[in-house]
């Protein structure tokens, strides 16, 4: 039996999150969303995901203090941030933080993410 491979969007721009969510679950991938990093948190001490698409800048905890909290799971998923931001010291700081890449979401269609997902 071949199961779904799980993504969790956690953006809390409603429009983008749902446009990954719509693309992500017609490309075959199970995806929820997590409109800020609280929820994002109380949804992996639930459930196991394969990949989390984080974005760096929200309300209630960012991107950055989401990463730190993710750091102490018992298996951390394949974490893509998302940002806005471009500064070279941001993506340096994300990926020494565990993430496996760095996306800037004005730049990165939304394909161009499902097929990174797919690749894993």
């Amino acid at each position: 039996m071949i199961t779904k491979k799980r993504v969790l969007i956690v953006e809390d721009e409603k429009p983008l999150a749902k446009a990954l969510l719509i693309k992500l679950q017609f490309d075959g991938f199970y995806a929820e969303i997590a409109e800020n990093g609280q929820v994002c948190l109380d949804k992996l001490n639930k459930n196991t995901y394969d990949v989390v698409l984080l974005d760096m800048m929200m309300p209630v905890l960012d991107g950055f203090q989401t990463l730190k909290e993710m750091q102490k799971l018992e298996k951390m998923p394949v974490v893509f941030a998302l940002s806005n931001l471009s500064l070279d010291d941001d993506m340096l700081k994300v990926k020494n933080m565990g993430a496996a890449k760095y996306f800037i979401k004005s730049d990165t269609p939304l394909s161009v993410l499902v097929e990174e997902v797919k690749k894993l």
